[in-house]
């Protein structure tokens, strides 16, 4: 009879142990990585917020731009003219009574 001598199967072993680990480095990558599901979603939330506030910037810019034009050479708004004097240089008419 001849005799067989089993050996361990650690070549099986370390391959299922390598396949597994880089199984999961890759899975780990997929979800937290630089480009993840989880930065995927972090960067959507980020672009809404600055979509919110360049919208609300643009407001701004147009109400600025009216108040520009409204003093300009070319188109004077006396009211608002007269409404810039009063809080910016603290003017006031003679007939009029302030209180503080």
């Amino acid at each position: 009879m001849i005799q067989t001598q089993s050996r361990p199967a650690i070549g099986g072993a370390f391959f299922m142990v390598l396949a597994f680990t880089l199984g999961g480095y890759f899975t780990f990558a997929a979800i937290q990585g630089d480009y993840g599901v989880f930065r995927r979603v972090q960067i959507h939330a980020e672009a809404v917020e600055l979509t919110k506030e360049r919208d609300a910037l643009q407001v701004e810019l147009a109400r600025m731009q009216n108040l520009t034009h409204r003093l300009s050479d070319q188109y004077l708004d006396i009211d608002l003219l007269d409404e810039q004097v009063r809080s910016v240089l603290g003017y006031m008419r003679g007939d009029e009574i302030v209180i503080r």
